[in-house]
């Protein structure tokens, strides 16, 4: 377990994944990191507009927009729709650094949903960096039975991966905006995240 990342690269390494990541204290005094990463249905298509019956349909629909009810109703729907999860799993375990192969294989269940594969590996990988933060860094000196929670809602277009912590808050964007060390193996560029091969 040696090989994963300490020393904040792990935060670093979710700040590259994450379209959208935050971390704040919760009224009864737990930390939230929260992980959103978009993505594109892989099942989803969207619909060419080329054709000339298209192209009537969409004019059309330009005139009805412009009555706000028809507006107001679309964007409502629109936003049930994208907002009703898929699927919804939770985790609680303890602050043990051994307890990472129990969440890999937690996060697992969802392999058979329809999220590309990047983007699923990513999110597998933040998962893990998430909570072996927590263990390593917010619990570091609390107990082993101090439990770490883990949520992961599943929706059309994201995924959200939520880790609660019972740690001191510390100053994330600082340690977001560090630079990776120059000695690290892991590094990251348009390809996304990779080992350097260090043979």
């Amino acid at each position: 377990m040696d090989e994963i990342p300490s020393g904040g690269i792990g935060i670093k390494l979710i700040g590259k994944i994450a379209d959208e990541l935050s971390y704040t204290r919760t009224s009864d005094g737990r930390n939230c990191l929260l992980i959103v990463k978009y993505y594109q249905n892989v099942s989803g298509q969207v619909p060419s507009q080329d054709s000339t019956q298209a192209g009537y349909f969409k004019r059309g629909l330009d005139v009805l927009n412009s009555f706000n009810w028809l507006k107001e109703q679309r964007t409502s729907q629109s936003e049930r729709t994208s907002n009703q999860p898929l699927q919804k799993i939770s985790l609680q375990v303890n602050t043990d650094i051994n307890a990472v192969a129990q969440v890999l294989g937690w996060v697992e269940q969802l392999d058979n949903l329809p999220i590309p594969e990047a983007v699923w590996h990513q999110c597998k990988l933040a998962t893990i960096e998430g909570f072996t933060n927590a263990v390593r860094h917010a619990h570091e000196n609390l107990p082993l039975e101090t439990p770490i929670e883990l949520e992961i809602t599943v929706f059309n277009d994201r995924l959200e991966i939520k880790i609660w912590d019972w740690g001191k808050p510390f100053d994330f964007q600082a340690k977001l905006t560090e630079k990776l060390p120059e000695t690290s193996l892991f590094s990251w560029d348009d390809e996304g995240f990779t080992i350097k091969d260090v043979l």
